[in-house]
């Protein structure tokens, strides 16, 4: 089964990471008629900026958490698929 990880920009301008097994369009939906309860609640309208495929659910979890813990600076230069970008900043002590 197909699971994705998303990048979301909230209302205030910050970002927020999932995942989920469902289409990341359906996921943006839920999040925008308030169905997710956390973070994204008080900060919407969101918009969907990146969405990633995986196989197993597991592997985008892990993923999801690995961006997670990321600079904004990398998880923009992953958004724009600047990935000499993202090389660079993984390089940087400290923007991990």
């Amino acid at each position: 089964m197909t699971a994705y990880v998303y990048i979301l920009e909230c209302a205030d301008g910050s970002y927020y990471v999932g995942s989920t097994r469902r289409d990341p369009d359906l996921r943006v939906t839920e999040h925008n008629l308030g169905v997710v309860d956390g973070y994204t609640r008080l900060r919407r309208p969101v918009r969907l900026l990146w969405a990633r495929p995986h196989e197993q659910h597991t592997d985008a979890f892990a993923f999801e958490r690995q961006i997670k813990k990321w600079s904004r600076a990398k998880k923009e230069a992953l958004i724009a698929g600047d990935f000499e970008r993202l090389k660079s900043l993984a390089r940087k002590k400290g923007t991990a």
